[in-house]
Parts: C-alpha cells; sequence; structure tokens
C-alpha cells in the first residue's frame, strides 16, 4: 500500500463540512483503494469554502495553551486582542477590528447570548474544556443572527452529546502557581439509537492573595465559580431535537489589602461581585429534503441574570431577563441557487439600582424582526450572498439591515472576499462600561443618547502557495468601520468624570492586517501575523482624537512542534504590543501626572509543553515569561477613597510570569463493536 502525504490545502474541501461539524480527528486517513492519503490538520483554518472571511479555532489549537475560558482562548490568534478592562476585578475585553467586544457580537452555537448584564465577564464564564472549537467571522456577517454585528461575531461550539464518537468521560485538572485551581469534567451517555445527553461541570478558585507591587491592592482578584450544564439530543431521520439547561454562581472579591496612613477613611477600599445565571434552550428542526438541503428550524432561549457589586461606598445592582426565539427555513433548489428566510424576536428587561447616580429603576426593548438571504454559486468560482433583515424596535421603531459578501476564486490557489453592511446596537451605558465603577470618576449621561449605528466595509485575499513541497497560507485583510450615530465615552474633557453623548462628527476604526502560515518540516508549524490600526472619535470640542487605550499595532510570532508519533508538544507565542494614546491626565495632590500621555508597546511571551498517554496527557506551561508588567496601574492605591483613585487606566498586564500545570484525562465511548 502506498502513502501519500497531500497538503491541508488541497483537502480543504474534502474536510470542510466535517471540520464545521467538528468530527474529523486531528489525523485523517481516507482509504481509496491501495492509496492512502493522510494529513495533519491545522489548529487554525480559513474557511475557504465561506464566502464570509471566517476562521476556525480548533479543538486542536486550544490545547496549545491553558484556555482555562474563552478570554483565554486566544493567546495564539492574531485577529482577536484580549486585555483587562480594569486592575482590580479581573475582567476581560476583547477587541476586533480595534474595536472594543461591545461592538462584537457574541454567539454560542449561533444563538446570540451574554448580551446586557453578562457581558462585561462573560468571556470568563465560557469554560475553555466545554468548547469544540470556535469560529471567528470579521466584518459584516450573515443576517441570520440578527442585526447587533459591526466588526464580527465570535461563535462558540461545544462539546455535543449526539456527536458521531464523543467523550464518554473527559476530566481536566489545572493549577497555576498564582493558586489558581480549576476542575473540569464533562460526561455523555448515549441512551439509545436517538437520544443521547451530557453533564458537563466546571469549579475554580483564585486561593490566594497578591499584591506583588505591593500598592495595598489586590493584583488577582479572589474569584470562586460554579459552572454546571446538561444537555440532551435527539436524531431522528428527520427530526433534530436539542434541550439545555445551565447554572452559574460566580463570587469575586477585591480591593485594599490594608488600611493606608494616607487614607481618608478608617477602612480599607473593598470590592465585591455576586453573579447568578440561568440559561434553557431548545433547538427543534424538520428536514424536507435532505437532498435539496429544505428544512425548518425553531431556536427557543430564555436567560435570567444577577449582578450584586460594590465598589468602595458605590453600589451597583442589576437583574436582566431575555427571550429569545427564531424561525428559520433554508433550501437549495439547486447547486447554483440557495435560500434562507426566517423571522427572529427578543425581549430584554433590565432593573437597575446604584451606582451613585441617579439611574432608570427598569428599563425594557422587544424586537421583532424577519430577514430573507440569497446565495448565488457559479461552479465554486465566483459566490454573491446578499441579505436584508427589518427589524421593528418598540424603543428605536423600525430599521432595515442590509448586508452583502463576495467571494471569487479564480484557481485553486487564491481567494478574494469583498464584504459590506450595516450593522446596529442599543447601548447600556452602565453595563458596557462596567469597569469604570473602579474609579473615582463621576458618570455624566445627561447627553440624548441614541442607539449606535455603522457601516462595515471589508476587502480580504487569502492564498495557498505551494513552496518547497509544502504549502504557504498568506492572508491580507483591510476593514474600516464607520460610525453612523454612536455613544462617546469622553475622558478627557474633565479628568474627574467620565461623559456620555451622541456623535457629532465622524468616528472609525481602520485594520489593516497580513498574517502567514508554514510547516518549515514535518510536525513544526510557524504563525506570523502584523496588524495596524487607527480608531479615532469627534469629541464635543470638534476634536477628532485617536480612541484612548488603543495599541497602534499588534506582532505575532507562534511555533508548535509535533514529534513524529504525536507523543510531545511544543508549543510557544510571541507577542508584541504597540503603544497608544492614554485619557488627559490630570495632576495628583503632590503636583506630578496621573499618568503619561502615551504608552510604550510591550511583548509578552508564552510556551507550553504536552505529553500525551493513550487516554490522558500532562501539559505544563508559562504566561508572560517576559514577565513585562504595567507599572502601578491603580492610580491613587494610597487614597482610593479621594477623587484622584482610578484602576481602570490599565493598558498592559497586572501580573508578572506565571506558570501552570495540568493533566487531561480522556476514557473514548465504550462500544460492543
Amino acid at each position: 500500500m502506498k502513502h501519500i502525504l497531500l497538503s491541508g490545502a488541497l483537502l480543504a474541501p474534502m474536510l470542510l463540512q466535517a471540520q464545521v461539524d467538528g468530527t474529523v480527528a486531528d489525523t485523517v486517513g481516507i482509504d481509496l483503494d491501495e492509496v492512502t492519503v493522510v494529513t495533519r490538520r491545522p489548529g487554525t483554518m480559513k474557511l475557504r469554502g465561506s464566502v464570509l472571511n471566517e476562521e476556525l479555532i480548533t479543538g486542536r489549537e486550544l490545547l496549545r495553551a491553558a484556555c482555562c475560558n474563552l478570554g483565554e482562548s486566544f493567546t495564539t490568534n492574531p485577529s482577536v486582542d484580549v486585555s483587562y478592562s480594569d486592575a482590580a476585578t479581573g475582567a476581560r475585553q476583547i477587541k476586533l477590528l480595534g474595536l472594543a467586544g461591545t461592538y462584537v457580537q457574541l454567539l454560542t452555537e449561533n444563538i446570540p447570548n451574554y448580551r446586557g448584564a453578562a457581558a462585561p465577564y462573560a468571556l470568563g464564564f465560557i469554560p475553555g474544556a466545554w468548547m469544540q472549537s470556535i469560529q471567528v467571522s470579521k466584518g459584516a456577517s450573515s443576517v441570520k443572527n440578527g442585526y447587533e454585528s459591526m466588526t464580527g461575531q465570535i461563535n462558540v461550539e461545544f462539546k455535543k452529546p449526539h456527536d458521531p464518537e464523543p467523550d464518554r468521560l473527559y476530566a481536566n485538572l489545572y493549577y497555576g502557581s498564582a493558586g489558581r485551581i480549576e476542575v473540569n469534567a464533562d460526561a455523555t451517555v448515549k441512551l439509545s439509537p436517538g437520544w443521547s445527553t451530557s453533564l458537563l461541570a466546571h469549579y475554580e478558585n483564585e486561593t490566594q492573595s497578591h499584591d506583588a507591587n505591593h500598592d495595598g491592592f489586590l493584583d488577582i482578584p479572589r474569584v470562586e465559580q460554579y459552572n454546571l450544564w446538561n444537555r440532551w439530543a435527539y436524531q431522528g431521520d428527520r427530526y433534530l431535537f436539542q434541550l439545555g439547561v445551565k447554572a452559574l454562581k460566580e463570587e469575586r472579591r477585591s480591593g485594599q489589602t490594608a488600611v493606608s496612613r494616607t487614607s481618608s477613611e478608617p477602612f480599607p477600599y473593598q470590592i465585591g461581585l455576586e453573579t447568578e445565571r440561568y440559561e434553557a434552550f431548545t433547538k427543534n428542526a424538520y428536514i424536507f429534503n435532505a437532498e435539496k438541503g429544505t428544512n425548518l428550524g425553531l431556536i427557543l432561549q430564555g436567560t435570567w441574570h444577577r449582578l450584586d457589586s460594590h465598589f468602595g461606598h458605590r453600589d451597583f445592582d442589576a437583574k436582566q431577563r431575555n427571550f429569545y426565539a427564531s424561525l428559520l427555513f433554508e433550501t437549495q433548489p439547486t447547486e447554483q441557487h440557495s435560500l434562507s428566510a426566517g423571522m427572529s424576536y427578543t425581549s430584554d428587561f433590565y432593573r437597575w439600582q446604584g451606582g451613585g447616580t441617579d439611574l432608570p429603576a427598569e428599563s425594557t426593548e422587544a424586537v421583532a424582526g424577519a430577514y430573507l438571504q440569497y446565495t448565488f454559486n457559479l461552479h465554486d468560482k465566483l459566490i454573491l450572498m446578499a441579505g436584508v433583515r427589518g427589524d421593528y424596535s418598540d424603543a428605536f421603531d423600525l430599521f432595515f439591515t442590509p448586508r452583502a459578501h463576495l467571494q471569487y476564486n479564480p484557481n485553486e490557489y487564491v481567494n478574494f472576499r469583498l464584504s459590506a453592511g450595516k450593522g446596529y446596537r442599543t447601548p447600556h451605558v452602565w453595563i458596557d462600561h462596567y469597569n469604570l465603577l473602579a474609579s473615582s470618576r463621576t458618570f455624566d449621561l445627561s447627553g440624548d443618547n441614541d442607539r449606535d449605528e455603522a457601516w462595515n466595509y471589508g476587502a480580504s485575499i487569502a492564498s495557498y502557495l505551494p513552496l518547497f513541497g509544502k504549502t504557504l497560507n498568506l492572508n491580507v485583510e483591510y476593514y474600516y468601520t464607520d460610525f453612523v450615530r454612536q455613544v462617546v465615552v469622553d475622558m478627557d474633557s474633565d479628568p474627574h468624570q467620565v461623559q456620555f453623548y451622541p456623535l457629532a462628527g465622524r468616528s472609525y476604526s481602520q485594520s489593516f492586517q497580513v498574517d502567514a502560515t508554514y510547516p518549515l518540516f514535518r510536525g513544526f508549524s510557524l504563525t506570523a501575523a502584523w496588524r495596524l490600526t487607527d480608531v479615532k472619535s469627534t469629541y464635543k470640542d470638534g476634536s477628532l482624537r485617536e480612541k484612548p487605550l488603543t495599541s497602534r499595532y499588534k506582532g505575532l510570532l507562534t511555533a508548535s512542534y509535533q514529534t513524529a508519533l504525536g507523543l510531545w508538544q511544543f508549543d510557544a507565542t510571541l507577542q508584541l504590543n504597540g503603544g497608544g494614546r492614554m485619557p488627559d491626565p490630570y495632576a495628583m495632590p503632590d503636583g506630578t501626572p496621573s499618568w503619561n500621555s502615551r504608552y510604550n508597546g510591550y511583548g509578552q511571551l508564552s510556551a507550553q509543553v504536552t505529553r500525551y498517554f493513550r487516554h490522558w496527557s500532562v501539559y505544563i506551561g508559562g504566561e508572560n515569561l517576559t514577565n513585562f508588567r504595567q507599572q502601578n496601574p491603580v492610580v491613587g492605591a494610597a487614597d482610593p477613597w479621594s477623587n484622584h483613585f482610578d484602576a481602570t487606566m490599565v493598558w498592559g498586564p497586572i501580573h508578572g510570569a506565571k506558570t501552570y500545570i495540568g493533566i487531561r484525562w480522556n476514557l473514548p465511548r465504550i462500544t460492543n463493536e
């Protein structure tokens, strides 16, 4: 029997559907009489058959670092930035195309999720061990999932009980040098040929208090989280059904470790957050004609979220109830034409209290909409997808969301993509900028703020070039986001206040990125990326200024090597984060500026070594091995009760080098074959 090694690029069309379904092993063998085709699937790949500019981050890629949650899953990804939103609560925020995560639509298995009150800590609510893959879509996305996406979508696919060969039992134990303990476990049971169920559990605890820079404030908050999910699935010949119920409880504690002699209060400044969240969803699909892809689907989801918090004397509590329904119809009457249509309904109820100023006691919004999307495919050479949706909001009346995508594939080596589309979102100032409560700033909401509205335009080239018997993946892309309406967050006009008012002028983001991946030799892959970002907004004085706390550039270099038998894997990632502008500083009591007007770039190195055994593996690694740390991230830490206190001026890591060790245990399904 002959063995022929082909590049992943040549096999991509063959494996695309299986990759999306998450059913392909990391090493794929296909028997063709006397020929065996073997390839190793890369951890991150462009979806060549998608008209959207999409990246698939596979489960294999997630194992290259300690992906304890979604916020820590983008370490090796050049497109998504993750940073701390403040130096007190440990909340993480993402940025895509240079803009904050509030403009990115977060989906869980194509259901809009973790919106509103859940958004500030959403990245920590999704355990890494539960995820099967992540899809990152840049620019204008499909109209199927709503109107909220402005810079892109992040969709998380979880382990499913109805996967062909899911793990019967999986466990992950993690311990970090900072005292972080995590335990993850999930079990799958196949009850009958049609029915299956799974139970996923997660527990984490920061067991130690840390104050490495001795400023009297905890560098890492004390966090304890319980997360449990039970899901059921039924697969018949024509009817498909899923049901899931999830519960989460989390406590965060941070603040001063002791009272400073210069403090104006006799007791320490304490920060506490308590979160409860419950979710339930169901998916139903009926297949009318499998050959022509004609099916009807119904998705229902309900969530209840509670957040109680205090920042010193300032309390802020929020409750949210959300209901989401979506009815979808899809058909492909011919190979060239496909159609998707549907209706959706979203209802949000908020109740707010506290924050140090007057707040609306309640806020509600109900939105009903419908969409139509058409795709034309000319022999996989030219693909055009155009869609429009109309939505009616009881708060903002009727509005329309058009989006269009074009893909041209002149040959097997290059893909060209163009996209354009509009997005909207309803701002919730207190939740969108919840991190600003960790400061002495007051909030000015006197402006008549409307919803955000923006156009996004994008162009990209993805090439797959044969080079020395291997394939070089080279991608170049440019995106421009232009805001028609926006709530401006102004921390410059008044040094002790944050002002929110409607945009009167230009506000935009430009992002240019080039990245390349090449397997230098068998088992070794290298990825290099460089991105430039230009984000500016017009302030009330008419000046067009660079958005603060936004890095101008990012460089990324990742290397991965797996030995021939797959027993050892070595991974390393180097990030270069560019400098940027700070909000205008103010004078401290001693006359010195509160911070510099700009911050400089810095580098971070992470590495991990994994040893695989038959049913288990052990890994050891380190984060921020360059030990770079922002000096004095808490401004006015000696007297947090004064009007000079600010823990939100964070542009870099707030902790030094950390190491970790973990064990993964994987028991496959037992069969009678």
